[in-house]
């Protein structure tokens, strides 16, 4: 088992590259975090959170080429090992979250 968990933008950074499956580069997945979050998201924090979660093997990257006019883009791509990491934080949050229901209020 790895050791640590997923620090929270590192879970959401994953959670995000999911969620925008093959247009996951960066600028999209700051302003996907921004709409999720309700946070302001830089392009560069995201990038280095992407380059921490590559290292980790959580995520890999491949760069293509331009489309016409446009630049180049570095995509990523949530990993097995990284996919096995969410599914753990997952049962571990609904874990801790059992039973606890009555006590948050969410009429807010």
């Amino acid at each position: 088992m790895a050791r640590g968990g997923l620090g929270e933008l590192e879970h959401q950074t994953m959670l995000a590259l999911l969620g925008l499956g093959e247009d996951a580069y960066t600028a999209p997945i700051a302003e996907k975090l921004e709409d999720s979050t309700g946070r302001r998201t830089k392009v560069a924090a995201v990038y280095i959170v992407l380059r921490r979660l590559e290292e980790k093997g959580l995520v890999t990257s491949l760069m293509q080429d331009a489309t016409e006019g446009g630049r180049d883009r570095r995509y990523f791509k949530v990993t097995e090992e990284g996919m096995e990491r969410l599914r753990r934080a997952r049962r571990a949050y609904e874990s801790l979250w059992e039973g606890l229901d009555s006590l948050v209020v969410t009429d807010r």
